[in-house]
């Protein structure tokens, strides 16, 4: 796992170094945010609640002057998760778990399509609107052990859609929906009952 997310970060540091010497405008900067983040269930078997999380790391933004498309790449921390009443069912019950939060730490490296509309005359000098929609790798870095009952891999793959809107050409305000391609969390007492992540994610970023 220490190899893969090593790969990833030199992958990632070899594209940065490529798109500032390739015709487009490159810029990046820090990213901070706040998520709103649920595990949806195969099975319906106790009830799930929502939980807040958050995010930093950085992001790079390449646009292609002219066509107003673009790419995003970026790195950060995210904490994932939900409240899982595992109470609920005596098989979890007998091993004294009730309302368990489910923490999920990851490294997150989302690769975005980005379209950013610019042709307003000059006012998009003071705000621009945006689109983006692609896939993002959460790299597992730490988990809550729940009583041994479960198990969380390695990763998983997601897919991001969301809207935005870049303010004086250096701030942006984004809002963004992931949903979870692949399992993030699985019982191991039990045949098919696994968990996908699912979550809202509001962030700010400022682009030198």
């Amino acid at each position: 796992m220490k190899k893969v997310i090593i790969s990833l970060v030199a992958a990632v540091i070899v594209m940065f170094s490529l798109t500032e010497k390739a015709s487009g405008q490159f810029r990046y900067g820090p990213v901070i945010g706040a998520d709103l983040t649920t595990l949806k269930f195969k099975q319906n078997l106790v009830s799930v609640n929502q939980t807040e999380g958050f995010s930093a790391g950085i992001i790079g933004e390449m646009m292609f002057p002219g066509i107003g498309f673009g790419i995003d790449i970026g790195m950060y921390y995210q904490m994932l998760g939900a409240w899982v009443n595992l109470g609920e069912k005596l098989m979890w019950q007998s091993q004294a778990l009730g309302k368990e939060r489910f923490y999920i730490h990851t490294l997150q490296v989302p690769i975005h399509l980005r379209f950013k509309y610019t042709r307003f005359n000059g006012f998009e000098e003071k705000l621009a609107p945006f689109a983006f929609v692609g896939p993002s790798f959460d790299f597992t870095v730490a988990h809550s052990k729940i009583g041994n009952t479960f198990n969380f891999p390695g990763g998983n793959l997601c897919m991001d859609f969301g809207i935005g809107g870049e303010i004086f050409q250096r701030w942006q305000v984004s809002a963004s929906y992931s949903l979870g391609l692949t399992y993030s969390v699985s019982a191991k007492i039990l045949t098919n009952y696994s968990a996908r992540n699912r979550s809202w994610n509001f962030r700010v970023a400022y682009l030198f």
